[in-house]
């Protein structure tokens, strides 16, 4: 769920009668291939344009699988809401990836070389006889739909930016490094050019942060931001991504907690993201995190503690442990400096679990939820029963699927 929805997503177009019956009819069949479809369709656009996977592609995703499969899953949860229009609306599944794509600044004409290759991987795992011409049309129509709403929904972001379509890239300095006791460190930067600013930003948006790697590829990761907006900086916190069980440590993170000092040069983007505070409701709020996720809380708190907010605010996180909750003194201060709020944590190394039962909730208030997918679900289960309408909840997870959790 998010909290900045453009209201033409809410429009979703109608299949021609022809096409909903061949996707309806074949859905199963490329479902059941899907995990062989999504490998092939990357290869073959990696083999075709090699700068994608150097320069705009997440390795450590890939090397896992987990872009595939989000990639797979969108198309195939947009044809499914296609076909039958009572499941739940896809609008924050396009408006997740929309500003995804715009904080990578991907442009329209990227939408053909995806088209190209996958559908080139799709007739070479079913075979030409499976994919006949009718089948292909119909698949050609549900990608092209999905593909020109998220074009025109990204258009509409770089215009907002006031910016051309994937202009979003700007060069800054670091002007400060912030080591916290566990273990992540905060990154505060500043214009490299004074004559073309960092923009403004919402409470919770988030940044890419591109790095430099040794063999020259340029990776961008994202970043949710930490300090109040108005002030031209932007500042983001990196907890480093160590390698464990077989997956491989994360070359951004570790880029920059091993380089990145007061002086060096990033390239970073213009801020987007639609997990984001209301900053003109005055009900309450409740912010829940788990590990790193704290970190638009963070960025939330800083808004509520800048402008002297009077909002009753409950901030509730958990974590391994004291010791790796990432930010907890900055987040105990800015809790007491406002005026009507309450702080909690749950540490599973002394044993306690989360468990919203122990908390009075207050009434109408907006609840913001960032953490690990099996947290999530459990937090958004305990809302549930507890009578917490869904539209009151808003969440994000740092994975490429994350939208899957509206599912």
């Amino acid at each position: 769920m998010t909290t900045a929805m453009d209201p033409a997503l809410d429009v979703v177009p109608e299949l021609e009668p022809e096409h909903a019956a061949m996707i309806r009819a074949t859905l199963p069949l490329v479902g059941a291939r899907i995990d062989e479809i999504t490998p092939l369709f990357y290869r073959k656009m990696f083999t075709a344009h090699p700068e994608l996977i150097r320069d705009r592609f997440n390795r450590g995703n890939q090397a896992q699988g987990a872009q595939q499969r989000a990639l797979a899953a969108s198309i195939a949860t947009y044809a499914t809401h296609l076909v039958n229009p009572d499941l739940p609306h896809p609008r924050e599944l396009l408006s997740r990836i929309g500003h995804k794509h715009a904080s990578l600044g991907v442009t329209a004409d990227e939408y053909a070389i995806v088209h190209e290759h996958l559908f080139a991987a799709i007739v070479e795992v079913l075979g030409a006889e499976a994919v006949t011409a009718e089948v292909a049309a119909a698949w050609d129509r549900v990608y092209w739909l999905m593909a020109t709403t998220l074009i025109d929904f990204e258009q509409g972001l770089y215009r907002a930016a006031g910016v051309a379509a994937g202009d979003v890239f700007r060069w800054t300095r670091v002007v400060d490094r912030v080591e916290d006791a566990s273990g992540v460190v905060t990154f505060v930067v500043e214009a490299e050019d004074p004559t073309r600013p960092l923009p403004d930003f919402r409470p919770g948006q988030y940044i890419s942060v591109g790095a430099l790697l040794p063999d020259g590829a340029r990776q961008l990761r994202q970043y949710s931001l930490v300090n109040a907006p108005g002030t031209g900086r932007l500042a983001f916190t990196v907890r480093r991504v160590a390698a464990e069980r077989g997956t491989p440590e994360g070359e951004v993170s570790s880029w920059l907690h091993r380089h990145a000092a007061a002086g060096t040069r990033l390239e970073v983007t213009l801020p987007f993201g639609d997990l984001t505070l209301d900053t003109a409701a005055t009900t309450p709020v409740v912010l829940i995190s788990a590990g790193v996720g704290v970190t638009p809380m963070v960025g939330m708190l800083e808004y509520l503690a800048a402008t002297r907010s009077t909002r009753r605010t409950v901030v509730l996180h958990c974590d391994r442990s004291a010791a790796t909750h990432p930010l907890r003194d900055r987040v105990r201060a800015l809790t007491a400096d406002l005026r009507d709020a309450d702080y909690r944590t749950w540490y599973q190394a002394e044993g306690q679990t989360f468990d919203l039962a122990e908390v009075a909730l207050p009434a109408d208030a907006d609840y913001y939820l960032c953490g690990g997918t099996g947290f999530l679900q459990a937090v958004r289960a305990q809302l549930l029963a507890a009578g917490i309408p869904a539209g009151r909840v808003h969440f994000e997870l740092f994975a490429p699927n994350d939208w899957l959790l509206d599912a």
